[in-house]
């Protein structure tokens, strides 16, 4: 009951007020209200403080610089492996599995087209026709840098604005289409094994998407696609080099062609992920 009242709700909130007000409260930097901001927000969420780079909270300027928090250099050992496919996120395995009839898994008895997802050409959408996809959701706890899953070339950068309803598992379970219904930056990339895609999803709250060929993508409601233009950042890619972060949580979705990928025979719903941990191989 309660988590469909959570659903109900998000229908009737004013989504992007509230994400705009989270956006500015996580920017305080006045030391006192940022402290306890983030000694808050650790406590609540039971972050794990031993592994972050800079003294919790007084190395942070604000609570989205601790949010968006780099680790300790040996805190995410990235898989050697040649062949190995990596979790880009910290985060949970919400679906993994092979894109069927052009559809990705969203939750149990909910599916949702590539197309619709990609927001692009149909002959886009048909090179992913028998591939894998992965879907991983990140907690307010979880690091929230995204990295890349393979070695590739960034190709293009698609801003699509949407909705903000939230991520959870309450509300993927209940809202059709959340994916393709939530704005989203597509990333493309080229690697020997063909097109690959990663998704960053924002949500209710993610005040902004950033990377380093953007800077910061604020959340816009509606509007066509952007075609984004890649700043002088390098383009070429080594899995687990850094491709952005949420300022606030969110959701991570992989994409592989046909004969692309194997996903582990064990990688299944709700198994927890640390990233650069292999969670499949190129084939």
């Amino acid at each position: 009951m309660a988590a469909r009242l959570f659903v109900i709700l998000q229908y009737l909130l004013p989504k992007y007020w509230l994400t705009a007000l989270v956006y500015r409260l996580a920017r305080v930097r006045r030391p006192a209200v940022k402290d306890f901001l983030i000694t808050r927000f650790v406590l609540h969420f039971d972050v794990d403080v031993e592994e972050v780079a800079r003294e919790v909270p007084a190395g942070y300027e604000s609570l989205n610089d601790f949010f968006t928090r780099e680790l300790r250099d040996d805190a995410r050992p990235v898989a050697t492996a040649a062949d190995a496919v990596i979790a880009p996120v910290d985060g949970t395995v919400s679906q993994a599995g092979v894109l069927t009839a052009g559809r990705l898994v969203q939750a149990k008895g909910l599916h949702y087209a590539v197309e619709d997802l990609l927001a692009t050409d149909i002959e886009t959408a048909r090179s992913f026709a028998g591939g894998s996809f992965a879907t991983i959701y990140l907690a307010p706890y979880n690091y929230h840098r995204v990295h890349s899953a393979v070695d590739g070339q960034l190709e293009a950068l698609h801003y699509v604005p949407g909705d903000l309803f939230s991520v959870n598992e309450a509300t993927v379970s209940r809202v059709s289409g959340l994916f393709r219904r939530n704005e989203r930056l597509i990333m493309h990339f080229a690697t020997p094994r063909g097109p690959v895609v990663q998704i960053l999803v924002g949500a209710i709250n993610v005040g902004s998407i950033s990377t380093p060929w953007t800077g910061e993508i604020r959340p816009r409601k509606s509007g066509v696609v952007d075609v984004l233009e890649p700043n002088s950042a390098p383009r070429t890619v080594r899995k687990g080099d850094l491709l952005g972060w949420f300022n606030m949580g969110s959701t991570v979705i992989l994409l592989f062609p046909a004969d692309a990928c194997r996903w582990r025979p064990d990688l299944q719903h709700g198994e927890i992920l640390r990233m650069g941990q292999p969670i499949g191989s190129l084939t």
